[in-house]
């Protein structure tokens, strides 16, 4: 690819967003960054992009209501949401809203790159498929370094960048989620759930990820929140060396 494309990133999670923009630049892509829907749409409006890459969940609203703005203001450039969501209906809604894909976090780099090449019409080997979500939030390892490497091209300096980052704010992370457990308001846990999931995803924090997981599926059961505590515990006691 001889011009590096030109792509609009909307995310509001700084782990999230760096690793992705990591991943798109080795395509290689220029990314602007939007944290909300405000800025995206002001992003768009003065910025010729290629594509628009679009979380599903914002601080001012939604994936779906930003697409409408922005195709209500006469713009008609291709749009990939990307979300932490399993449930089929929100990945049916964002479809239906004219998105061309729904990706779902945590990805790989290669995914991420296969889904952009795709939504343009250019050649790319097939993505490697999705691991399960099903593994035991008890005995998985702690930390994937292989994985974390393959989703930023090998690059050594984005993963400790990005780990270092989740680390930093993990704790913060775990007593907020706890907060919102205690209060019983399950709109704030599964928000919070679904960032942390994918930021897992991104730094290769593989156990608290499935221990997240379970707990997404099951929110008001006491199991589900013990093994991500112990998860969480362990996680912040062994950081990535």
């Amino acid at each position: 690819m001889d011009t590096p494309l030109r792509i609009l990133l909307v995310e509001d999670d700084p782990t999230s967003s760096r690793f992705i923009a990591a991943a798109l630049q080795a395509l290689p892509a220029q990314v602007d960054l939007a944290e909300s829907q405000a800025s995206a749409i002001e992003l768009a409006l003065a910025t010729g992009h290629d594509l628009w890459l679009v979380d599903a969940r914002l601080p001012d609203g939604d994936g779906i209501a930003l697409l409408h703005a922005l195709r209500a203001r006469g713009l008609t450039t291709r749009a990939l949401a990307h979300t932490a969501s399993l449930d089929r209906h929100d990945h049916d809604a964002l479809l239906a809203a004219g998105f061309r894909k729904v990706l779902c976090k945590p990805l790989a780099g290669a995914e991420l790159r296969a889904a952009v090449h795709c939504a343009l019409g250019l050649r790319e080997p097939r993505p490697p498929a999705h691991a399960s979500p099903a593994a035991a939030a008890t005995h998985a390892p702690l930390w994937d370094d292989d994985a974390a490497l393959r989703a930023l091209n090998g690059n050594h300096a984005h993963v400790a960048q990005l780990r270092g980052l989740f680390v930093a704010e993990l704790e913060d992370t775990g007593a907020a989620l706890m907060a919102h457990w205690r209060d019983d308001d399950l709109e704030c846990l599964e928000a919070g759930l679904h960032r942390l999931r994918a930021s897992c995803g991104f730094v290769g924090a593989v156990r608290l990820g499935a221990a997240v997981a379970a707990w997404q599926a099951a929110p008001r059961e006491v199991e589900p929140r013990s093994s991500f505590e112990r998860a969480l515990r362990d996680t912040l006691a062994q950081p990535p060396g």
